[in-house]
Protein backbone atom coordinates (compact mmCIF):
# COMPACT_ATOMS: atom_id res chain seq x y z
CA UNK A 1 0.00 0.00 0.00
CA UNK A 2 1.37 2.95 -1.24
CA UNK A 3 -0.04 5.25 1.27
CA UNK A 4 -1.13 5.06 5.09
CA UNK A 5 -4.19 2.39 5.48
CA UNK A 6 -7.47 3.98 7.15
CA UNK A 7 -10.42 2.01 7.87
CA UNK A 8 -13.42 1.88 6.27
CA UNK A 9 -16.64 0.78 6.95
CA UNK A 10 -18.28 -1.62 4.36
CA UNK A 11 -22.19 -3.29 3.71
CA UNK A 12 -22.34 -6.56 2.42
CA UNK A 13 -25.92 -7.83 2.31
CA UNK A 14 -27.28 -6.04 5.68
CA UNK A 15 -23.94 -6.97 7.26
CA UNK A 16 -21.35 -3.90 8.56
CA UNK A 17 -17.28 -4.71 8.17
CA UNK A 18 -14.74 -2.72 9.18
CA UNK A 19 -11.65 -3.06 6.30
CA UNK A 20 -8.37 -1.49 6.15
CA UNK A 21 -7.46 -0.07 3.23
CA UNK A 22 -5.05 2.69 1.89
CA UNK A 23 -6.45 5.79 0.01
CA UNK A 24 -5.37 5.56 -3.10
CA UNK A 25 -7.32 1.97 -3.22
CA UNK A 26 -10.70 2.98 -1.73
CA UNK A 27 -12.71 3.36 -4.83
CA UNK A 28 -11.49 -0.41 -6.34
CA UNK A 29 -12.21 -1.76 -2.74
CA UNK A 30 -15.92 0.33 -3.00
CA UNK A 31 -16.18 -1.47 -6.02
CA UNK A 32 -15.18 -5.14 -5.46
CA UNK A 33 -17.55 -4.86 -1.96
CA UNK A 34 -20.44 -3.34 -4.29
CA UNK A 35 -19.87 -6.35 -6.89
CA UNK A 36 -19.58 -9.18 -4.51
CA UNK A 37 -22.86 -8.09 -2.76
CA UNK A 38 -24.32 -7.70 -5.77
CA UNK A 39 -23.23 -11.94 -6.09
CA UNK A 40 -24.38 -12.88 -2.60
CA UNK A 41 -27.75 -10.66 -3.40
CA UNK A 42 -28.14 -12.71 -6.35
CA UNK A 43 -27.02 -16.16 -5.06
CA UNK A 44 -29.85 -15.81 -2.30
CA UNK A 45 -32.67 -15.07 -4.51
CA UNK A 46 -31.85 -17.22 -6.87
CA UNK A 47 -30.97 -20.63 -4.91
CA UNK A 48 -33.03 -19.78 -1.36
CA UNK A 49 -29.75 -20.42 0.84
CA UNK A 50 -30.78 -19.15 4.42
CA UNK A 51 -26.83 -19.27 5.30
CA UNK A 52 -24.58 -16.05 4.97
CA UNK A 53 -21.47 -18.55 5.43
CA UNK A 54 -23.11 -20.86 2.42
CA UNK A 55 -23.89 -17.65 -0.09
CA UNK A 56 -20.44 -16.39 0.79
CA UNK A 57 -18.81 -19.53 -0.11
CA UNK A 58 -20.92 -20.03 -3.62
CA UNK A 59 -20.44 -16.20 -4.04
CA UNK A 60 -16.24 -16.68 -4.03
CA UNK A 61 -16.72 -19.65 -6.25
CA UNK A 62 -18.75 -17.67 -8.50
CA UNK A 63 -16.60 -14.84 -8.56
CA UNK A 64 -12.77 -16.97 -8.85
CA UNK A 65 -14.56 -19.21 -11.70
CA UNK A 66 -15.35 -15.76 -13.49
CA UNK A 67 -11.74 -14.25 -12.66
CA UNK A 68 -9.87 -17.66 -13.99
CA UNK A 69 -12.15 -17.69 -17.19
CA UNK A 70 -10.38 -14.41 -17.90
CA UNK A 71 -7.05 -15.61 -17.01
CA UNK A 72 -7.02 -18.54 -18.74
CA UNK A 73 -9.08 -17.38 -21.96
CA UNK A 74 -11.76 -19.11 -21.90
CA UNK A 75 -14.38 -16.50 -21.07
CA UNK A 76 -13.01 -14.23 -23.28
CA UNK A 77 -12.38 -14.22 -27.27
CA UNK A 78 -9.99 -12.44 -28.45
CA UNK A 79 -10.36 -12.61 -32.02
CA UNK A 80 -13.83 -11.84 -31.59
CA UNK A 81 -13.07 -8.86 -29.96
CA UNK A 82 -10.88 -7.99 -32.58
CA UNK A 83 -13.42 -8.33 -35.28
CA UNK A 84 -15.89 -6.42 -33.42
CA UNK A 85 -13.06 -3.64 -32.86
CA UNK A 86 -12.80 -3.64 -36.98
CA UNK A 87 -15.82 -4.02 -37.70
CA UNK A 88 -16.77 -0.79 -35.51
CA UNK A 89 -13.63 1.18 -37.11
CA UNK A 90 -14.77 0.10 -40.83
CA UNK A 91 -18.24 1.72 -40.06
CA UNK A 92 -16.63 4.71 -38.55
CA UNK A 93 -14.27 4.78 -41.38
CA UNK A 94 -17.22 4.99 -43.92
CA UNK A 95 -19.71 7.61 -41.39
CA UNK A 96 -16.54 10.17 -41.85
CA UNK A 97 -15.38 9.48 -45.60
CA UNK A 98 -19.41 10.80 -46.23
CA UNK A 99 -18.73 13.80 -43.73
CA UNK A 100 -15.92 14.60 -45.62
CA UNK A 101 -17.63 15.50 -48.69
CA UNK A 102 -19.86 17.82 -47.12
CA UNK A 103 -17.32 20.29 -46.08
Amino acid sequence: MSEKAKGLDVNIMGRNYRVTCADDEREALLAAVAYVDKKMTEIKAASKLAGTERIAVMAALNIANELLSVKLGGGFDMAELKRRINSVQSKLDQALSRQDSLF
